[in-house]
């Protein structure tokens, strides 16, 4: 069965036209995932309020599940104990999956460097998008978010290519280079 998508499938969706239409749909249709834990967390909910509306990007439909979402924004300070859970959550979510961390305590712990804050969160979970500020101002979020349609819209869609182990390898095909290449998901992602 891994063959047939290797062989025949991958080649027709890495087609150009095919491309962009998956890879439109997908950034056109985010469902996020709240985890808020902190302050950056009433940003977050001010971001979907009508000032800000952040249904325009396809984004306005808030999960409560893991597996009804594809992006998880983590939102506030990550303790040592709450990573496991962060780790849990975010392998629940079905693949393609991208991961947003907003405001400084969980990019890189925040002016917290005590023995119970995770340094960042990207210590148990891939980040795609780091968003700064304590806390970020809502356009700040939409702005992390245009950024990771960006980063959507580069990626090739059979990238999602399950083994027969079940591992999933992420490849990423960037615009000066058609063939698709791995991602290393310790790689540095995009900044704002």
């Amino acid at each position: 069965m891994n063959a047939v998508r290797r062989n025949v499938a991958a080649p027709f969706m890495n087609t150009k036209p095919i491309s962009f239409g998956v890879n439109w749909a997908r950034k056109s249709a985010l469902w996020p995932m709240t985890f808020g834990l902190a302050c950056c967390a009433i940003e977050m909910i001010a971001t979907g309020a009508g000032r800000f509306d952040i249904d325009r990007f396809g984004a306005g439909v808030f999960r409560p599940s893991p597996r009804q979402s594809d992006l998880i924004i983590i939102a506030g300070t990550v303790t040592l104990k709450m990573g496991p859970v962060v780790r849990r959550v975010y392998e629940q979510m079905p693949e393609p999956k991208w991961a947003i961390a907003m405001g400084a305590c969980a990019s890189t712990g925040g002016p917290f460097d005590s023995y119970s804050t995770m340094q960042g969160v990207d210590r148990c979970i891939p980040v795609d998008v780091y968003i700064p500020g304590c806390p970020p101002r809502p356009e700040a979020l939409l702005y992390g978010l245009m950024r990771l349609q960006d980063i959507i819209m580069r990626e090739a869609p059979s990238a999602y290519i399950f083994e027969s182990d079940g591992s999933v390898h992420r490849q990423q095909s960037l615009d000066d280079n058609p063939e698709a290449e791995p991602v290393n998901e310790s790689a540095a992602p995009a900044l704002l």
